[in-house]
C-alpha cells in the first residue's frame, strides 16, 4: 500500500473530512467513486475500504464525503487516518522519476565506492526533496538533486552520490534524534508522488 493522503479533520456536520494530500495526482485519487484504504487498528486484518462519494477542493485540499460516514461523530473518528492505495494502482511515471517507496531501502555509496548508509525515508515536497539516510554515525540528509544523486537504480537497490565537500559531515543528525518512535510511517510505505532527481523533484 502507498500513502496518498491523511485525513486532517472533520468538516461540517454531514460527515465530510478534509484531506492533507500526499500525492501529485489529487484529482485522480480523490474523485467520486475512488476506492481508498485505511487501517485504524494497526493489525494486518484491520484494513477497511472506503469509497469517495463527493469531493470539492478548498485551498488545494480535497474535502471529501465517504460512503457510510454520515455525521460529524463518524468523521471525527477518521481524523489522522492514512489513506492508501495498492502499489499496483499507482500512476505510471516518466523516465527519471521515482516513487518514494522505490527509494527506501536503497544502499547509498559515493562515486568512489565508499558505503554511506541505507535510505530510511524521503522528506520534503515536490519542489525540493531529500533522502533520509541511516548511517553508522546517525541520520544523514542528502538533497535529492541530479548534481548529487548521480545514479539512482531502484531495481538494483543502489544510489550513487557525488557529495560536495563537507555535505556528509555538515547535515548529519546525531543518533539521539532517531529515538522518536517509528521512523516516518507516512513514508515507510511510499507516497503516490515522484521525488526523482529530474527537476522538479
Amino acid at each position: 500500500m502507498a500513502v496518498v493522503g491523511r485525513i486532517a479533520r472533520a468538516h461540517g456536520i454531514r460527515g465530510q473530512v478534509i484531506v492533507n494530500v500526499e500525492t501529485d495526482f489529487p484529482r485522480e485519487r480523490f474523485r467520486p467513486g475512488a476506492e481508498l484504504f485505511v487501517n485504524r487498528t494497526g493489525s494486518p486484518d484491520g484494513i477497511e475500504a472506503l469509497v469517495v462519494t463527493t469531493v470539492r477542493f478548498q485551498q488545494d485540499r480535497p474535502v471529501i464525503a465517504i460512503g457510510g460516514v454520515d455525521d460529524v461523530n463518524a468523521a471525527i473518528k477518521l481524523a489522522g487516518a492514512e489513506l492508501r492505495v495498492p502499489v499496483d494502482r499507482l500512476m505510471p511515471l516518466p523516465e527519471g522519476a521515482f516513487y518514494r517507496h522505490d527509494l527506501i531501502g536503497c544502499a547509498i555509496e559515493t562515486r568512489g565506492g565508499e558505503p554511506v548508509g541505507l535510505v530510511a525515508g524521503v522528506e520534503g515536497t515536490f519542489t525540493g526533496s531529500r533522502l533520509v539516510v541511516n548511517t553508522s554515525r546517525g541520520e544523514l540528509l542528502v538533497p535529492l538533486v541530479e548534481a548529487i544523486c548521480v545514479v539512482i537504480d531502484p531495481a538494483a537497490r543502489r544510489i550513487v552520490i557525488d557529495p560536495p565537500h563537507g555535505l556528509l559531515e555538515l547535515n548529519s543528525r546525531p543518533e539521539l534524534d532517531l529515538g522518536r518512535g517509528t521512523r516516518r510511517p507516512e513514508l515507510g510505505l511510499g507516497r503516490d508522488t515522484k521525488p526523482g532527481v529530474n527537476r522538479p523533484s
